[in-house]
């Protein structure tokens, strides 16, 4: 089965279909980009293949509606959702011309690079596509995927290490388990580590990888995202008090022991 991400251009138009046309509960995730225009990230030395490929984003059959409906409108301006009713179909540009066009995406097809012998890369190496900012080494927006993949590194700590940096990260999970957090951090949650404030695996998750054999091992029946800024992120005031909040989030990190006591040279 697909999962898409779809990239739509500003001022373009996006038809919601009402509820009682899906079966069962849906619910997706939207990252709206105020910076440069999203594309593909620089390969380097990756070159030609893997990661995300040209080839495999999509763009929409052309078609318009003449239709008399009774419709409404809802658009973003200056930050606020305002709201308006027609008495025609919105979908009905005929004579459009141009080359910036909506396109999706099938998150599968997505194919990842990593150590194939030791070492943890940045998370960077799943990035799907990227907003750069006019400042190296950071983005205004990175979308980054964590699919299926093999962890093959030796004498490694192989989920993410712990850290804090400049850059913001909110993460959704998709389906399955992610290898940072194995409880609590459920299909359809979302994560938000602003910048500079620390972060990494729970305690199950740490202790798993410090003891676990490290032949290779299959990430399977697992998918979940980051967007990644360079901008700090500030709660909606549903998100901080209306929304299902996990309000034992830290609890996580509470029983993890000190393993290091400076003796040079033990790990």
């Amino acid at each position: 089965e697909a999962i898409s991400a779809a990239k739509h251009p500003p001022h373009s138009k996006l038809r919601l279909y009402p509820a009682e046309l899906i079966a069962g509960p849906a619910r997706g995730f939207v990252c709206e980009n105020y910076g440069q225009k999203f594309e593909l990230p620089a390969r380097g030395p990756i070159g030609a293949n893997c990661m995300a490929n040209r080839r495999d984003f999509k763009t929409p059959v052309a078609a318009f509606e003449d239709r008399e409906v009774p419709s409404t409108v809802t658009i973003k301006w200056c930050g606020q959702f305002h709201e308006t009713h027609i008495g025609h179909s919105p979908l009905d540009v005929v004579a459009w011309h141009g080359n910036y066009c909506p396109v999706k995406y099938d998150l599968t097809t997505y194919c990842p690079v990593g150590a194939v012998l030791f070492d943890h890369p940045d998370p960077s190496i799943f990035t799907v596509l990227t907003a750069p900012s006019g400042i190296e080494g950071t983005a205004n927006i990175d979308f980054v995927l964590f699919r299926e993949r093999w962890t093959v590194a030796e004498n490694t700590f192989r989920p993410p290490w712990y850290h804090k940096n400049i850059m913001s990260e909110l993460m959704g999970n998709i389906y399955g388990v992610y290898d940072a957090k194995p409880k609590g951090f459920v299909p359809g949650g979302m994560s938000l580590h602003n910048c500079m404030l620390p972060h990494g695996p729970d305690q199950n998750a740490f202790e798993g990888a410090s003891n676990a054999s490290l032949g290779p091992d299959k990430l399977d029946n697992t998918m979940s995202f980051m967007f990644e800024t360079r901008f700090p992120q500030h709660m909606t005031t549903f998100a901080a008090t209306e929304a299902p909040l996990q309000d034992d989030y830290i609890d996580c990190w509470t029983s993890l022991e000190k393993k290091f006591d400076g003796t040079p040279g033990l790990k």
